[in-house]
């Protein structure tokens, strides 16, 4: 089956297959079949290609994604990735676009959400605005906690004047009903990104940066699994956590 997609981002970009193949080193033979034939090139050379056409790897070969993705073991495991630069933004959006009741964020910063899409306060006001209990705890700058993990990953004090951005990022939502916004100063062994019954967890690793860290999509399927654990231990978090008021 012919890629339609890439067809259409090479024509609006003016790019036949000789010139895209000599971009990105590949025979235009091969260029020809990904096209119309549809074959999926190797990772390295899809990435290569998709920054050259300025458009997102997954977009183009949705395959890259599915191979990426574990055999599930438990019942709840939808997909394991490598690291969290592997999923696209749209994934994290559209997944809080389809919650109705519940969206708990827990990070130290993860401005990249705001960076890759302006529009995330808007969307959390919508689903607030139909019901949703939102709640969204950054790291505090101040704590020990965060300015070790600044070490630990070689970023310095880089972090903390990210969690200061982060919480730039959310002040506007403080005070919208149905939001509610805290800072906090655990040791944060995960990133979770909750909404409803799916869950991303990015876990974190000793000296890696949370973007080249591992993240499984788990999707609740029953009580007591490994879906309620995380739950439980943003309950946790959220408990001990300061709430963050108007600046007066």
């Amino acid at each position: 089956m012919p890629n339609e997609r890439l067809r259409a981002v090479m024509a609006d970009g003016g790019w036949t297959y000789a010139t895209l193949a000599q971009k990105v080193d590949v025979d235009p033979k091969s260029v020809e079949r990904w096209v119309n034939l549809g074959r999926t090139p190797r990772r390295v050379t899809a990435m290569r290609a998709a920054e050259t056409l300025g458009e997102d790897v997954h977009a183009l070969w949705p395959a890259l994604r599915q191979a990426r993705a574990a055999r599930a073991i438990s019942p709840e495991l939808v997909a394991l990735y490598d690291q969290r630069a592997d999923i696209p933004v749209s994934a994290f959006v559209d997944m809080l676009t389809q919650a109705r009741k519940h969206i708990d964020v827990l990070v130290y910063a993860a401005v990249f959400l705001h960076e890759a899409y302006p529009r995330l306060n808007e969307l959390l006001r919508e689903r607030a605005s139909e019901g949703c209990a939102i709640r969204i705890a950054v790291g505090d700058a101040e704590s020990e906690n965060v300015r070790a993990r600044g070490e630990e990953e070689k970023f310095g004090h880089g972090i903390e004047s990210r969690c200061q951005l982060a919480l730039m990022h959310y002040r506007p939502l403080i005070g919208v009903p149905g939001i509610d916004i805290r800072i906090h100063g655990t040791t944060l062994y995960n990133s979770l990104y909750r909404a409803d019954d799916q869950l991303l967890v990015n876990a974190h690793v000793w000296g890696v940066n949370a973007y080249g860290a591992p993240v499984w999509h788990l999707r609740r399927s029953g009580e007591g699994g490994m879906f309620d654990t995380y739950a439980e231990s943003f309950d946790a978090v959220w408990s001990t956590a300061t709430p963050v008021q108007h600046k007066g």
